[in-house]
């Protein structure tokens, strides 16, 4: 395998294991825990890398501890919403962007941004993107 062949291959793990992450944080919403069939489903695919296996385990672990501090920090900047008002889909992903930009050191702040527009785009609506990106540009001021 090519040195660009290894690292397309990081790169496709790497955002499944982001999806993956999303929807676990999704499925927590409605919960108010770790889903164990879908865990165990991303645990069987075999294209997923361990070290992203390890990435979703640790974001989940890190988003369930400080889901609070989390939902704090996006609410102050969902400016004119509640956050049992925001669309449960741009939600997660809100939750997601701002666990890896204040708890996850090896995802740098702006992959984690440009991710969390990529998600929102597959999974929300035309005007989740914009909500999401602003939403995040504000909590990356604040916390660089």
């Amino acid at each position: 395998m090519s040195k660009n062949e290894v690292k397309n291959e990081k790169i496709t793990s790497r955002r499944k294991a982001r999806d993956y992450t999303y929807q676990l944080i999704f499925s927590f919403l409605f919960s108010g825990e770790k889903d164990e069939m879908l865990w165990q489903k991303i645990s069987e695919d075999k294209h997923i890398l361990d070290d992203d296996l390890d990435y979703i385990s640790t974001t989940f672990d890190k988003m369930a501890a400080n889901i609070d501090e989390i939902k704090s920090i996006i609410a102050k900047f969902a400016i004119g919403y509640q956050l049992d008002r925001i669309y449960k889909p741009d939600l997660a992903v809100l939750i997601l962007a701002v666990c890896e930009m204040k708890y996850v050191d090896e995802v740098p702040d702006e992959v984690a941004i440009s991710e969390a527009v990529s998600i929102v785009k597959k999974y929300s609506t035309a005007k989740s993107g914009p909500f999401v990106n602003g939403i995040l540009a504000s909590v990356y001021k604040e916390l660089n």
